[in-house]
């Protein structure tokens, strides 16, 4: 409990809507700090063109010094739309390709964080519907007018979609039934965070390249409960982004996604012993045996080091 009021603080000092920050004002607030916006992509030729089409213009205002999709070798033409609209366009298994394919997403933001320059990375998810500008300007915005923030988490309703219903918080479930729990017992600190698994997310190269990623779904709270400990609290914001609308995964997928959360948090809590697991997840089948599935569970060293010899590939 002890943690509470310190919590309290961070999240009336530190909570920001997306609507603070104009383009006006980020770009009087800018300077010399270069800016580069990320779009991971896996099958997404629905709403990458848009997407894009809605990072454009803040471009060619001189916000983003680049826009980059990295793309999955998506076989839906995700790549070829994002080109046409304008992104510079790379594929994820090329980057750093010494170490072997693309295991997952947190691989491809690691990858995607050497192959940009920007002193402020964004990366923003490419798979919404109604994707607004404001997500860009909102993550940048506490990043580029706070030179004490260096990380940034988007905050969002995230309503579910059934058929034809509408649960309008009903989305997020892999965050509260494990992710805030586990945060509350072990991290108190992070318990302000509203989306600890959001996809949208800013931070300074500078911090960035001090942490390890996750290859897979584990990539989120890594990077948030790490930047926590090099940076403290006070250098982490969220700003709220509105209303949020994606793909939903079925539930049978999100306990696979549950697992890699859980074991890259089992690392930073617990050490690397305790989450020396198996990269499977194992349950009973519907003909009485037992299936396993493979999770991504390895982790990326910090680039800082990588380029400093300290990790061979």
């Amino acid at each position: 409990m002890s943690a509470i009021p310190t919590v309290a603080d961070w999240l009336a000092r530190r909570t920001y809507a997306a609507g603070d920050f104009s383009l006006d004002r980020l770009l009087a607030a800018k300077g010399a700090t270069s800016v580069s916006v990320v779009l991971p992509a896996r099958r997404v030729a629905r709403t990458i063109g848009p997407t894009v089409a809605a990072l454009v213009p803040l471009r060619d205002a001189g916000l983003l010094d680049e826009l980059v999709v990295v793309d999955a070798a998506s076989a839906d033409g995700t790549a070829a739309i994002a080109a046409a609209a304008g992104a510079t366009v790379v594929q994820e298994s090329e980057i750093l390709a010494e170490h072997g394919p693309a295991r997952g997403k947190g691989d491809a933001l690691w990858r995607a964080l050497h192959a940009t320059s920007g002193d402020v990375v964004a990366f923003l998810d490419a798979d919404s519907d109604g994707f607004d500008p404001r997500f860009a300007l909102g993550l940048l915005g506490p990043l580029l007018t706070d030179d004490d923030v260096a990380f940034v988490k988007g905050a969002y309703r995230r309503p579910l979609t059934i058929a034809d219903h509408v649960v309008p918080e009903g989305g997020g479930r892999v965050t509260e039934l494990l992710a805030r729990p586990l945060l509350n017992l072990h991290v108190p600190e992070l318990a302000g965070i509203v989306q600890p698994l959001a996809g949208e997310m800013a931070g300074r190269r500078v911090l960035l390249e001090q942490l390890p990623f996750p290859v897979g779904y584990g990539v989120e709270i890594a990077l948030l409960i790490d930047a926590l400990r090099a940076a403290g609290l006070d250098a982490l914001a969220q700003v709220d982004l509105g209303t949020r609308r994606n793909a939903h995964q079925p539930l049978h997928a999100l306990s696979a996604m549950a697992y890699a959360v859980l074991i890259a948090a089992e690392r930073r809590i617990h050490g690397d012993d305790v989450a020396a697991a198996l990269a499977q997840l194992v349950r009973p089948a519907p003909d009485g045996t037992l299936a396993a599935t493979g999770v991504a569970v390895e982790e990326r060293p910090p680039l800082g080091a990588l380029r400093a010899g300290q990790f061979q590939s």
